[in-house]
């Protein structure tokens, strides 16, 4: 269960993700600089207790209309080897010290544990408090090996969000190669009317939950969505 230290974090993530947003191609500011204020999110926990996991919202307010992006973070006492691209920043935090920031759409404990809450299999935790979980993040998975691992195969960010790549990996190790999956992150966070329904237009699966707007109302949308992809090299 990971521990939510009420402490300080020099700097900020919201002052990390302000030199960093605008380089990232699913950005649709206008702004060098965005104004950004926190809107949601969730936590996951490494069952290593190793690395902190959170899915972030946070709103632009420098343009015309407001846009609410989702960043998903994963705190490291130490670098991620190889993941020097992903990296956010570093920044001190009152109780842990040093902390490497990543986007953790790179991060292969991120992802593992976004796959096991997609398959039901990994509680969301609240954002800002210990042990309190939060049962406004649903899931749904109607794909095969629903106890399968997975694999990461590759990450590819585009305009529309991020597509993290994976294959299924059976309970003996070995790959499933007609089972490539592709987990679509949802970068620009769009409030639906309904849940995506799980086996239509390929969809086999989501992650959806709610972010506030500047107007103080609440917003819904999926934050994950899975389908079925042509499998990759695995690396």
């Amino acid at each position: 269960m990971a521990v939510i230290h009420h402490t300080t974090l020099t700097p900020s993530k919201l002052e990390l993700l302000v030199s960093w947003l605008p380089a990232q191609p699913w950005y649709l500011g206008t702004e060098d600089e965005p104004r950004l204020t926190k809107a949601g999110g969730f936590r996951l926990d490494d069952p290593h207790g190793e690395v902190g996991i959170e899915f972030m919202a946070v709103t632009d307010e420098s343009g015309d209309q407001p846009l609410t992006y989702q960043v998903p973070l994963s705190y490291r006492g130490t670098p991620l080897d190889g993941a020097d691209h992903a990296l956010i920043g570093t920044a001190e935090h009152g109780v842990l010290r040093r902390r490497w920031i990543y986007d953790g759409a790179h991060d292969p404990v991120l992802v593992a544990q976004l796959f096991a809450l997609v398959l039901g299999e990994a509680e969301p935790q609240a954002q800002s408090t210990s042990d309190m979980p939060d049962p406004s993040v649903t899931s749904h998975f109607t794909g095969t090996g629903r106890t399968a691992s997975i694999r990461p195969v590759d990450v590819i960010n585009g305009p529309h969000g991020t597509d993290l790549l994976v294959r299924t990996v059976s309970a003996s190790g070995l790959p499933r190669p007609a089972e490539g999956l592709t987990l679509r992150v949802n970068r620009v966070l769009r409030p639906e009317r309904a849940e995506p329904s799980a086996g239509a237009a390929a969809v086999l699966g989501h992650v959806t939950a709610d972010w506030r707007l500047p107007d103080g109302t609440t917003a819904r949308g999926p934050y994950t969505v899975v389908r079925a992809t042509a499998p990759g090299p695995t690396r």
